[in-house]
């Protein structure tokens, strides 16, 4: 079995995966806890890691399981065939969100320039392009992620 990527329409993430797993379907809607702030309170929320994506791991046959279900789009596509993601890459950023301060997460645009490899922390021998270096915070673009990093470099060891 693969894990696709289902867009959904705005946020509907975390009731899409619910319904998901009512019909028994594995799911994975990664959730980062952030802090908002009202007129008259503050509250802790929690946000989806990838703004309207859900993760189903489903054989190729049975991804026309998830239509009906309200919020759905359709499945992410990558070079004309539903983009897959790979177990170990669904593990890793699982074990980001337990092991990184959320606030350190961010999701940004892509751009390339030199390679890099990270040396330790969760990520170690995850390889990656820096985007940009503002003082000790480092830019990468992770390519098994498809996903835009700050790694902070007082606490993260790199090598080119």
């Amino acid at each position: 079995m693969s894990w696709y990527v289902l867009y959904t329409k705005s946020r509907t993430e975390k009731v899409v995966a619910d319904k998901l797993r009512e019909r028994g379907i594995e799911v994975y809607c990664p959730l980062v806890k952030t802090r908002r702030q009202w007129s008259d309170r503050v509250k802790t929320i929690e946000e989806p890691l990838f703004r309207s994506y859900c993760f189903v791991n489903l054989e190729d046959q049975q991804r026309s399981q998830v239509f009906g279900i309200p919020g759905i789009v359709r499945y992410l596509f990558w070079m004309n065939k539903p983009a897959v993601v790979r177990d170990s890459e669904i593990t890793t950023i699982k074990r980001m969100l337990n092991e990184i301060d959320p606030t350190q997460i961010r999701v940004e645009s892509y751009s390339s320039a030199d390679r890099i490899k990270i040396k330790s922390g969760c990520f170690t021998n995850t390889e990656g392009d820096v985007v940009s270096q503002q003082g000790k915070t480092l830019t990468v673009f992770i390519d098994s992620l498809q996903m835009v990093m700050k790694v902070d470099l007082s606490k993260t060891l790199v090598s080119a």
